[in-house]
Formats: structure tokens, sequence, C-alpha cells
């Protein structure tokens, strides 16, 4: 006889941080609960990987009881797994790749020390691809993580355990990290947040500070208010970061604060169904087309345009790929033979990288700086700009990536998320918000993007947008989960 599954103690992060930080729930209390979830849900969804076991993490919450209210930070008590790329001390950080599993923290990078100064307890990682390489969440150390919304399907990636945690209601809140889409496509497949913000506004910690940088850390929740609570946490100035932003994490809690009326009816919203000609599944078009509209009942001036993003897709890959030079680097210092233990596409994406030349990693910048450019221009003229999040639905757990898309064949494996890509490459903050259904009930997103560096006005409108449809406040049915659970 199988027990039945526990509620989550919370309905929503910010109350049961609250409730944490006075003492009226208890860290360890809220620790058996979120366990009792984890044996239930994860040996099916396979979210949550190198999990403490549960005695060690109700001593870590006993301790966090024990610390006077006063003292207690935004996240006092709170259980999180931060993505497989966070080096958080004590845990391997493995980037679902084996021949990093061994390879124990002696501490924390500034995301998880943020974190940790704030309170959370840190309990496990969550699962991505291998390297965090496309858009779909399974590797060979732990395997694939599964959609709570349909078990055959992927959740995306590359912070795909992170979104399925969040769904199932595993944890309370997540992080994520994007280059070319791994915050907002795994939440428009899961039915939750995900929040790209402007280069520069999260600690930067590896790779490239200055050429080719389009990827980020950030927040993902269920609603907009946990994702704000989280972010106000996460962001602010790094010393070390050549482009880091000034503004403290703190001052995006302005957005708590609802636009009004009169604020929606001076808004213009640019809306783009394919983002100047990309494939899009026809349901994921029907979707986003009725997000501009909502927009629009709400009062705000919603105009069909794009900007030009001419060369955005080419800026991707070769930046994209550069980076990759640094991963051959150190995969040749473990592994002499690795192209034979990674995945075809990683080594593909590698090899691309290892054969750029200088003229196409300097042509790509100067693209990229026209690029800017243009978009910043567009931004004169707009609040934001409405997009799909993903080009189609949520698809079968067992393709490796979408090939075609309403019969067109997509070149690589990136391809399949170009509306994702190609906005990375400008550098602007963006979000994807549960923006609907499918007919047959899988979750699709709608990603607005902001004016440069315009992080807290895209929360707000964000936060108007998801107010207006409550999309986000619909949950998968676990029930198949629980009756397929191993053992």
């Amino acid at each position: 006889m199988t027990e039945p599954l526990a509620d989550p103690l919370w309905r929503n992060a910010t109350d049961l941080c609250c409730d944490l930080q006075r003492g009226t729930i208890a860290a360890t209390t809220l620790m058996e609960n979120v366990y009792a979830r984890i044996a239930a849900l994860n040996p099916r969804l396979n979210a949550l990987v190198d999990l403490m076991p549960q005695e060690q993490a109700m001593a870590l919450a006993a301790i966090a009881d024990a610390v006077p209210i006063a003292e207690r930070g935004p996240l006092h008590g709170l259980p999180m797994a931060p993505k497989d790329a966070v080096a958080v001390k004590g845990f391997s950080t493995s980037w679902g790749y084996r021949g990093f599993s061994e390879n124990v923290e002696a501490q924390d990078d500034e995301l998880a020390r943020r974190l940790r100064e704030a309170g959370a307890i840190f309990i496990g990682h969550s699962n991505m691809p291998e390297f965090g390489l496309g858009s779909h969440t399974f590797n060979q150390l732990y395997g694939h993580t599964y959609n709570p919304w349909d078990l055959s399907k992927t959740p995306g990636g590359s912070s795909g355990g992170a979104a399925v945690a969040l769904a199932a209601d595993m944890l309370p809140l997540a992080d994520g990290s994007d280059l070319g889409g791994s915050l907002r496509n795994p939440a428009s497949f899961c039915n939750v947040v995900g929040f790209r913000p402007s280069i520069g506004r999260m600690p930067f910690s590896r790779g490239f500070g200055w050429y080719g940088r389009m990827v980020t850390t950030g927040p993902m929740a269920k609603n907009i208010r946990d994702t704000i609570l989280l972010f106000s946490v996460m962001a602010g100035p790094h010393g070390s970061d050549p482009l880091t932003l000034a503004d403290p994490g703190t001052t995006f809690l302005d957005a708590l604060e609802p636009l009004e009326s009169s604020d929606l009816g001076r808004l213009r919203i640019g809306f783009s169904k394919d983002l100047g000609g990309l494939p899009i599944d026809p349901e994921v078009t029907e979707i986003t087309a009725t997000a501009a509209a909502t927009m629009e009942r709400m009062g705000a001036t919603v105009v069909e345009s794009a900007p030009d993003l001419k060369d955005a897709m080419e800026v991707f890959q070769v930046q994209r790929a550069a980076g990759l030079r640094l991963l051959a680097k150190r995969l040749e210092n473990i592994d002499p033979n690795w192209r034979d233990t990674i995945k075809e596409t990683a080594r593909w994406n590698i090899e691309k990288g290892l054969a750029l030349t200088a003229d196409e990693l300097m042509n790509a910048e100067l693209k990229r700086s026209a690029l800017y450019s243009r978009v910043a221009q567009y931004f004169e003229h707009y609040d934001a700009l409405i997009i799909p999040a993903a080009q189609v639905p949520p698809f079968d757990a067992n393709l490796d990536w979408v090939s075609e898309i309403n019969g067109f064949a997509m070149p690589t494996y990136i391809d399949w998320m170009a509306v994702c890509c190609m906005i990375s490459a400008t550098g602007l903050p963006s979000i994807s918000v549960p923006g609907g259904f499918t007919r047959q009930g899988l979750p699709v997103g709608v990603q607005l993007v902001g004016k440069p560096r315009g992080d807290l006005a895209l929360l707000r409108i964000a936060a108007a947008f998801e107010s207006a449809t409550a999309h986000g406040e619909r949950q998968p049915n676990l029930n198949p989960i629980l009756g397929n659970r191993r053992g």
C-alpha cells in the first residue's frame, strides 16, 4: 500500500519564508515535509541529484531553528538544491558529466555564498544536461529528468531539474542559468517562471568576463512575487565582474508594487508571433497571440512589431562555441579521450569552437555590437516585447532534440531554441511566464523581453500579466507519478 503524498507546507515561497523568519514554521518541520515529497516524487521525476541524507539535512534544519529570530535572513531555513553547475561547499559540481562528478567543492561560489548567507540550506543539486548543452535534461551520470505534466515529455533544460522541482512542489524556490534559453525554456515546459536578468546583474565567476558574454544565472519560482524575492537575494554588484551593474538586489523588491491602470495605459508593447520568420508550433503561436490580446485588454498599446535581429543567431552560434574552447581544455586535462565519452551534440559544438578563426571571432563581436544598437533603438519606442518562450510545446523525452518544426528542418541541435538564443545575444532582460496550455494540457510559456537594463520594469509588467491570466495557478496531476513509484 502506497502512503499518501504529503501536501506541501507552503502555498507560496514568500509567505513560507516569512513564517520561517518569524518561527511560526520550524525549519525541521519544513525539511521533513520536503524530504517526504522528494521521496515520493523524485524517484520517477529525477529532478534532484546528489541529495544529502535526510538525517544530515534535519540536523542542519535544527541548527537553523536555534538561530535567534532577529538574526534570520530572508531565506532562513529554506531547503534549496542549486543547479549542478553551481559550486556548493561539500558537494560535487558534475555539470552532468561523469568525469567531473568527483570534484567536491572546498568553498561556495558567489551565488551559493549569497544564498547561504540569506539562510538557505543546501540539500543537493538540480539535474541538468551534460555541460548544460541543449534544452533537454538528460546525462549519462544521473539520467533523464521527466516533466510532471506528462511523464513521457521532457521538462526542457538546461535548468530542467530546477523547473521540475518547482512544478512538483519538491522545493519552494530554485536557481538556474541561461545561455540560450536554459531558464526560459524549462519554465515554459513546466508552467513556472524563469527570469533571465540583464548581463551584469548576477555574480559571475567563470569563463570570459568580456568577450562573448551571454550566460547569466537567474531565479526560478512558481510566481512573479517569489521570483522577485529570490532575485533580491541573488542579484547585486560583484567586484570581480568587469560588467557588473551597481544596483543592489534589494532594489528589485520595488517590483512588488503593482502597476496601476494608468501605468498600464501608458505601456507600449511590441508583439511578434515568430520573431521575424522563425518556425513556431501553431498552438504556441495561438497562445502567444492570446497573451498579446490580454495585454491590450489590460490597457496597453500593443503593436505587431519586432526588432531587427539580423545576424543574432550567427552571433550566438559563434560566441557560444567560442566559450566551449575553455571546456575543451578542461576535458583534455582529465581525459585525452574525452571525445569518446560525451554526447554527440556536445562534441559537435566543442569542435565548432575549436575550429573558429580570429576573423570569425572578431566579426561576431562587431555584428553583436551592431545588433545591440538596433535593439536599443527599438526599445526607445517600446516598453517590452511579447514573443514565444519556446518554439514548441514539451516534446517526447526520448528525442535528443527537436529536428523539425512545421516541416522545417533544424540545421543544428540549437536552432529550435532560436527564439531564446537570439534574445540572449542582445543581453536584454527576459522572462518566461506561464501563458496557457495546449489542447493536450501541456504548458506553454510566453516570453517578455525588456528594455536594456530594464529588469525592474520588466518584472512589474510580467506581474501584471500574471495577475490578469493566473495560468501559473494550474497544477500538474501528480497521481501518475505516485502510481509509477519505484520499489
